[in-house]
């Protein structure tokens, strides 16, 4: 048989097949030696190459034809079915089906008014019926089946994407949207034309509560009858820089400047290339090594780098998935994974139900727990106020820092302008600030047509009743289908492959064809030629980033969570945010900050008081009512091990409420080693640091220092003096180590002297030798070096922020807080400062740069140019303190600082961190 053990395609890709051994075998290309081909021929040959080589074998060629004319297998034959779902006897599955629906209608819609019910079954029973003609009712049903788990067991779980526009969905509690009220469009879930599953994608609480979920799904399917889906890592500029380098032996600071600088930004300018960033970063390209470099990071660009996890697709099948595509264990104990990607699977018609994790559930479930054990109130998230005026109030300031979507500059920057009144002005918020919007300019014409400022107006009459509502500017994908519909007579599933066919990877032959029957359709239809311009132009321009008003009504609804319960709940969202990090736009020291703004007290880490996660207690330290909350985790919270003392009786005055900081914010701490300290400190109090870490001795060195260094050990033994009891005969303790137990001063330098003295234990020649029981002979730190060492021990401080320290200097030099900007004129030259927490180049932004800068008061954002940002790149990527210079624009109460000089504050040391180029 004649083979050419083809490994590369083109004979220039063997030098990229040689890196990638090197890679595999983590070697670099001088010491591979044998490992690498021995030649460059292992690449594809035409039929008349391997002719040529096989002169004397023509038998081969021959054999080599003759099997593969017997190759009869296409992936065609994969002989996939989906699952059949048990239904009880002398029931079928659509039977079924039709019982669950109708019980979930009666629920649904039973107190609506008559016109809505009517509308609503209508539309019900033309979903079922497409359903049963479908032969979906088991996927229906298997979903149904886990949310129906997820609600016995407690676990917060919604449904998204297109599935808000099923009716069904929504009668069987999958989705929280009612399409029938909010007249979405069905056929942008199903319709007959489409061909393919429907998607359902399911939110759950990232974590725990969705590994559960997970797990119920391998148990009621088996192990062989559900797997995650697979996601195709491929190499993009940073990693193929680091790859790289390591095969052809560079530095390791070469190394790093490059991947630092070949990062993953949203925008590039036509002249960002990678061959420019490498002279950025001091590399002569005229050295053929150099040059060399950049020639295999180019070509590595977008080939797969390694097989991932999918993060949250679950394919199901009936009967074992492994002899229908391969199989193999998960690096996750108790999971299973399809070598297949998700977009493999969909080409193949293997059916996914995405189960994923939000972060924002997870915040939103412990919110309630704890609500209902420190506030000992019950909220319901379905039963909150629809129109709260604290919610609207906020979010028209645009105070959403730590709310769920509408938290990001270009969010806070738009929210003063809409000034959202209603629940569905939140979901139009949720889709405005979207690639496609921004690109087919459609956000500021439909923010002046909101403020009366531009006359709403429709491109033909009969497009009116789908653009009414939001004004006249096509924002939603639903949108896009209907005009389809509408104008050019398309069918539900014509509409639906016109919107994929606009999609990310759209073909220009496919939209032509397109295109040619949109404009035969509204030629019948009698519509004029530049009528059908406009149309046709506002969907183009529109759908390759579309967002569907589905998706954006289940997103405004989490939304609308986490604004009311942060608004009315500060102290449980705090904690709940800060227990689920990371996650959202902010960092922990941002969120404190912000939280503390807005009045709630925040308590440091404290190894008398703290749990793993953050808890609530009460304003004072020494309150009787917090002694047995303050040994024990908090029953309500994740990690409890039941073997502690219960909580105190509830407290429902939330102003005397305090967050305090968790052990799980010590950097370097493990788990086990708090848990282990938790345990001894509900046994008995610790007498002394020494005792503290005998009676602990999971914790190490290093974790010691820690605690000590950012002040959670200066407690210890600190009792009032009226309680102090010497100690009892016999007891032997200066040999302990112990200090007096009563109030005293006890700084973090004598706590850092004593955690070494703790950790070092004696030999047997000194242990009997007394220990002098005075003060250590080290100074107190000062305001900044206790800064200094809460941000390096925890990244954030609960004291006064980094800019507050400085504020004196900074009036001096004219430099005005962020609270004071919004009420400074438009066009005023002003000075600002502060520590940048957020940097942003979006694609939409053409090169723009946007920071979000902090200081004690709040954020102010700042605009940088894309010529300032070239001219001083180095300086806005890397410094942590910068004080801006600028222009002032004030309009629509959107503020903002266009700068036009910029200076690093490297006198502040703050080592605080941002979230960059998200």
């Amino acid at each position: 048989v004649a083979t050419n053990g083809v490994q590369h395609a083109l004979p220039e890709q063997r030098q990229i097949l040689d890196v990638f051994t090197c890679i595999r075998n983590h070697t670099t290309l001088n010491q591979a030696g044998r490992l690498l081909a021995r030649n460059n021929e292992r690449h594809v040959k035409t039929p008349e190459e391997m002719s040529r080589l096989f002169a004397d074998l023509p038998e081969a060629i021959a054999n080599t034809g003759e099997i593969a004319s017997r190759l009869e297998f296409t992936l065609a034959d994969l002989g996939y079915e989906f699952p059949r779902y048990p239904v009880p006897e002398g029931e079928s599955m659509m039977s079924f089906l039709r019982k669950r629906t109708a019980e979930g209608e009666r629920a649904r819609y039973g107190r609506k008014d008559r016109a809505l019910q009517e509308r609503a079954h209508r539309q019900i029973e033309r979903e079922l019926t497409l359903v049963e003609k479908l032969k979906l009712e088991g996927y229906f049903l298997i979903v149904w089946d886990i949310v129906r788990f997820c609600g016995e067991q407690g676990i917060l779980v919604q449904g998204r994407g297109s599935a808000a526009n099923s009716a069904v969905c929504y009668s069987l509690g999958i989705t929280a949207v009612d399409p029938v009220g909010m007249d979405l469009l069905f056929e942008r879930f199903l319709s007959e034309e489409r061909g393919e599953w429907p998607d359902i994608d399911l939110d759950l609480p990232s974590g725990d509560q969705r590994e559960r979920a997970i797990q119920y799904v391998y148990e009621r399917y088996g192990k062989l009858g559900a797997a995650m889906t697979a996601n195709v890592i491929t190499y993009r500029g940073r990693s193929a820089a680091r790859e790289v380098g390591k095969a052809l032996e560079f530095d390791t600071e070469t190394i790093e400047r490059l991947s630092r600088l070949v990062g993953t930004w949203e925008y590039r300018a036509p002249d960002e290339t990678m061959e420019a960033q490498f002279r950025l970063a001091g590399c002569d390209l005229r050295h053929p090594r150099m040059r060399k470099y950049l020639e295999l990071c180019l070509a590595m660009q977008d080939l797969p780098r390694h097989l991932g996890q999918h993060s949250g697709g679950m394919v199901i099948c009936q009967g074992q998935l492994d002899s229908v595509v391969p199989v193999e264990p998960a690096s996750m104990p108790g999971r299973v994974v399809v070598q297949w990607d998700k977009e493999d699977c969909a080409d193949m018609g293997i059916i996914k139900v995405d189960l994923l994790g939000l972060g924002m559930m997870a915040v939103l479930e412990d919110t309630l727990d704890i609500i209902r054990c420190d506030y000992g109130e019950e909220v319901d998230l379905a039963q909150i106020p629809p129109d709260d005026p604290a919610v609207y109030a906020a979010l028209q300031k645009a105070d959403t820092v730590g709310m769920f979507q509408i938290e990001s500059r270009a969010q806070m920057s738009c929210l003063p302008r809409l000034r959202p009144a209603r629940f569905y002005d939140i979901v139009i918020q949720v889709a405005l600030i979207r690639p496609g919007p921004i690109v087919g300019e459609m956000v500021n014409p439909y923010i002046r047509r909101r403020q009366g400022r531009m006359p709403v107006k429709y491109a033909h009459p009969a497009l009116e009743p789908i653009l009414e509502r939001t004004l006249g500017v096509p924002l939603f994908q639903e949108q896009l289908l209907r005009i389809a519909m509408v104008a050019a007579g398309f069918t539900g599933g014509e509409a639906e492959e016109l919107r994929r066919a606009l999609g990310a990877k759209r073909s220009q032959q496919r939209m032509k064809e397109i295109e040619i029957k949109l404009r035969a359709g509204m030629t019948r239809n009698g519509i004029e030629t530049a009528t059908q311009d406009e149309i046709v132009q506002s969907i183009v321009s529109f759908a390759l980033y579309g967002f569907p008003e589905s998706h954006a009504a289940s997103f405004a609804l989490i939304a609308y969570a986490s604004a009311y319960l942060k608004t009315h709940y500060l102290g449980a969202f705090t904690a709940a945010i800060l227990n689920n990090q990371p996650m959202g736009f902010y960092s922990p020291a941002t969120l404190v900050k912000d939280a503390q703004r807005h009045g709630l007290r925040v308590l440091p880490v404290d190894v008398t008081k703290s749990d793993w996660l953050c808890t609530l207690e009460g304003h004072s330290a020494v309150s009787n009512q917090h002694s047995a909350r303050a040994e024990s985790t908090h029953p309500c919270h994740k990690g409890h091990t039941g073997d502690e003392a219960t909580h105190s009786e509830p407290r429902t005055d939330h102003r005397e409420l305090a967050l305090r900081m968790g052990l799980r914010y010590v950097r370097g701490l493990r788990e086990e080693a708090a848990q282990a300290l938790r345990r001894a400190r509900a046994k008995a109090p610790f007498a002394s640091i020494a005792d503290l870490a005998q009676r602990v001795p999971e914790l190490q060195r290093n974790e010691l220092v820690t605690l000590a260094d950012i002040g959670a050990l200066n407690a210890i033994g600190k009792l009032p003096a009226a309680s102090y009891q010497p100690p009892a005969a016999g007891c032997d303790w200066t040999k302990a180590g112990s200090r007096k137990l009563v109030a005293g001063s006890f700084h973090r330098r004598d706590a850092l002297w004593q955690a070494e003295a703790a950790a070092q234990p004696l030999g047997e020649l000194l242990e009997e030798v007394p220990k002098p029981d005075g003060e250590s002979p080290l100074a107190q730190m000062n305001d900044e070096e206790r800064l200094l060492a809460d941000f390096r021990g925890t990244g954030l401080t609960v004291g006064p922020h980094p800019m507050a320290y400085h504020r004196e200097r900074m009036d001096r030099m004219g430099v005005r807080r962020a609270s004071d900007l919004e009420q400074l004129p438009n066009n005023k030259r002003v000075k600002v400062a502060g520590a940048i927490i957020v940097r942003q180049r979006p694609g939409t932004a053409h090169g723009f740069v946007f920071l979000s800068m902090e200081d004690e008061t709040g954020i102010a954002n700042i605009i940088i140019t894309p010529d300032m940002f070239d001219r001083h790149r180095m300086m806005l990527v890397q410094e942590r303190f910068l004080m801006i210079e600028g222009v002032l624009q004030n309009i629509d109460r959107v503020v903002s600082v266009k700068a036009t000089h910029i200076a690093p504050m490297r006198y502040i040391e703050a080592p605080t961190t941002a979230r960059d180029f998200h």
